[in-house]
């Protein structure tokens, strides 16, 4: 539903985590992948591919070596890269990893996540005032990447810093504490500036042959909800959440997101796809968006190898589909949409778009893969234009005619005609809007708050031009 909030419906992720292994040795993701170091060719590539937007990462124990002094230094190629190639970019504060002087569980771990957001927001707040983009798009940021993973693998069963068992629920409880103070010290600075919240979106269902793991099943099912209701203020009040600390969910979903409950994680059985057990991420959503209220992204989606384009196809026809159904689906970024080193291992992990750079910074691109990102752009767009007929009928006062095309509502116009509205025309609707507002309270109208978004949005053309559509198709050097 208009007006969107990201310049195009599929969005480009660079992961970003930057956490420590068992090992010692700290995961830094964004200069494995060199994208720090090609982060102008980088965007320069989203943008010929169409991905106008973007998840990227500042890493914190960079920025914060020494408690209390914040360089930027290391964030410096990537803003700039993104701004000159117009991509906005939602940018994660925390993606797993903390300074080594920072302990999460200490009582200041929340004023000390503060000064760090507040610090950040300052860095780009400035850098966006020279943005090439008038007037500024808003600072978006992700504070803390999936709070439920984090505080499972980093409290519960100590895969990830800070290495901790049995202690899961004490750890999101910090981590919901610093993003709501992290969320306050950024707004200080960046009233305007918008929030994800990324979260793995997930179905547990008890396998059949143990029925006895039902309740397990519907408890770990549950779990996935409690940091959000924290940060609502529906569970665990005395943590200070509130409507206003929840803003755009994201919802991270992968192959591996659905399967048969087992008390040990390890044994649990994933439900394919083609299983009768298997949940639609279209209904998801759906019940997502029933619970919250809120806008959806779905904020991380991809697979490895082969499966990577029957998986992004399969993905963007469901969220396509809640869309169409009323569910206020923003996006779906490609995550990751360059490959990387694995976490554990370092082996090749073959699940972007394109692949590890070359000394002059050219990636290979994953054919099968932007195929299905052409095919599944095409089919947004064929959808996008719909329901811009549908908000035009409304602009000049019409209805739908037969087989759901807007009725000639303009006489004799020329149907090219009737899908250009004026500004006045669009002015004189979100003035109809309001006043309907007003006369009935609660019921669901377009938003008229929005109204300079949505004139742009019904008049504005499509940001993939036929010279980028070649660039990119053809992987062109001079693209990225």
């Amino acid at each position: 539903m208009p007006p969107f909030l990201f310049p195009s419906f599929f969005l480009g992720g660079f992961e970003c985590s930057a956490h420590r292994r068992p090992s010692g040795r700290r995961v830094d993701v964004i200069d494995a992948t060199r994208h720090d170091h090609f982060a102008a060719d980088d965007y320069a590539r989203l943008r010929a591919a169409g991905l106008l937007g973007a998840r990227d990462g500042l890493r914190w124990p960079l920025i914060e070596r020494r408690p209390g002094q914040f360089d930027f230094a290391s964030a410096e190629a990537q803003v700039q890269a993104a701004q000159d190639a117009g991509v906005q970019v939602i940018w994660d504060l925390l993606h797993y990893g903390v300074p080594d002087h920072v302990d999460v569980f200490a009582p200041d771990f929340p004023a000390r996540f503060a000064r760090y957001a507040r610090a950040c927001a300052t860095f780009l707040g400035e850098a966006a005032q020279t943005s090439p983009v008038h007037p500024p798009t808003p600072v978006w940021l992700c504070p803390i990447n999936e709070l439920s993973f984090f505080a499972w693998a980093g409290g519960e069963v100590g895969y990830l810093s800070p290495f901790a068992h049995a202690r899961g629920a004490r750890l999101k409880r910090a981590l919901v504490r610093a993003v709501i103070a992290g969320m306050d010290a950024v707004r200080d600075v960046l009233p305007t500036a918008r929030f994800l919240h990324a979260e793995p979106l997930i179905h547990v269902a008890p396998d059949p042959q143990r029925p006895e793991d039902a309740p397990g099943a519907q408890a770990m099912h549950d779990a996935q909800f409690e940091a959000l209701d924290m940060l609502l203020g529906r569970l665990h009040p005395e943590l200070g959440g509130h409507p206003r600390y929840l803003d755009v969910i994201g919802a991270n979903f992968y192959p591996y997101n659905q399967w048969h409950h087992h008390a040990q994680h390890e044994q649990r059985a994933v439900l394919p796809p083609e299983h009768p057990g298997y949940r639609p991420l279209s209904a998801l959503l759906s019940e997502l968006h029933a619970r919250y209220g809120r806008p959806l992204l779905v904020a991380e989606t991809g697979a490895e190898d082969d499966a990577r384009a029957p998986w992004l196809r399969r993905v963007a026809s469901e969220a396509l589909l809640a869309r169409a159904q009323g569910v206020p689906v923003h996006g779906v970024c490609l995550y990751p949409v360059v490959n990387h080193p694995g976490w554990d291992d370092d082996r090749h992990c073959h699940n972007g778009l394109w692949d590890y750079p070359d000394t002059d910074g050219y990636r290979a691109v994953d054919a099968p893969l932007l195929a299905a990102l052409r095919d599944a752009q095409a089919q947004e767009a064929a959808q996008r234009i719909t329901v811009r007929g549908d908000v035009v009928a409304a602009v000049h006062g019409g209805a739908h005619g037969p087989g759901g095309q807007p009725a000639d509502v303009a006489g004799d116009r020329p149907p090219e005609d009737r899908l250009a509205p004026t500004a006045e025309t669009v002015v004189a609707f979100l003035t109809r809007v309001a006043a309907q507002r007003a006369a009935t309270p609660g019921q669901a109208f377009p938003d008229t708050d929005g109204a300079e978004a949505l004139v742009r949005w019904l008049l504005g053309p499509s940001p993939l031009n036929a010279t980028d559509r070649v660039r990119a198709t053809a992987g062109d050097r001079g693209a990225g």
